[in-house]
């Protein structure tokens, strides 16, 4: 069952603080809470706040909680005040393909190794060719970043200020730049096995079938025995990079706003 707002609370006792692995302690181990990063946790791009800081704290010594993010694990922990590791007994960087227990990594995958450095370069012009031709109001630096799970392509390019970023975001919601990339991607490299997903607010993920956000599931499946996992996100419509975990049949989706609509939200059904 998906949720677009808060359910009814439930009352669990409050346990002593954890240390980052001491999850066996806990209330219930049975549940896990996982969150998208951007307009979940934090306003995006941004740092998380105190105000959530504390939120999370508190709900960690009722359930196990994890943060699964589009972005590398340098710009996951950064938005997490660089304490991801300690603050989240699950941190999944790029989806999951770079992946910790507490502060122990677990095993990693490689878009390259899965894409061949042929069909790599192939889609890198094409990509740079649509963008180089793409007429809108803005353009600046970094359009495609290489990361170890996937490819972000952003239009406007990442070197782009808050300001720009904020335009381009306006400007996307009735230009639709990404959604008609994603569609013209999708029919030119339809035998690349790839998978994009629009997310954030400039740009949108290349990763192969079954690399979404779903596949942190499978950490989280061999490591603990959960016979709940909620999850938490913004982008949860058909095509935003929350969409398939929010609507796999292992999770109890919800879908915020902002993050103090997850706050809102995580007060009342856990009764923080």
């Amino acid at each position: 069952q998906k949720y677009n707002s808060p359910s009814r609370p439930i009352c669990t006792p409050i346990e002593p603080e954890r240390t980052t692995l001491d999850i066996s302690i806990m209330a219930d181990q049975s549940t896990l809470v996982l969150f998208d990063v951007d307009g979940t946790l934090t306003v995006p791009r941004k740092v998380i706040t105190p105000e959530m800081k504390a939120t999370i704290a508190a709900l960690r010594k009722k359930v196990v909680i994890g943060v699964v993010g589009g972005s590398d694990f340098v710009k996951v922990n950064e938005q997490l005040d660089g304490n991801a590791l300690e603050m989240f007994d699950f941190t999944f960087a790029e989806n999951g393909l770079t992946a910790y227990k507490g502060s122990d990594p677990l095993e990693s995958q490689s878009f390259l190794k899965f894409l061949g450095e042929d069909k790599l370069k192939t889609l890198i012009n094409w990509t740079l060719k649509y963008i180089g031709e793409l007429d809108i109001p803005q353009k600046r630096g970094t359009f495609i970043e290489f990361r170890n799970g996937m490819l972000n392509i952003s239009p406007i390019g990442r070197n782009c200020s808050r300001e720009e970023r904020n335009n381009f975001e306006k400007f996307d919601e009735t230009a639709n730049v990404r959604k008609t990339m994603v569609a013209t991607m999708e029919k030119e490299f339809a035998d690349f096995g790839l998978k994009f997903s629009i997310g954030g607010q400039i740009s949108f993920d290349v990763f192969p079938v079954g690399w979404d956000k779903t596949y942190c599931l499978q950490h989280v499946k061999k490591l603990g025995n959960f016979s709940k996992i909620h999850f938490y996100g913004d982008k949860t419509y058909e095509g935003g990079n929350d969409f398939e975990i929010f609507t796999s049949d292992e999770t109890e989706g919800h879908t915020v706003t902002s993050w103090e609509d997850t706050q809102k939200q995580l007060q009342t059904l856990f009764g923080l």
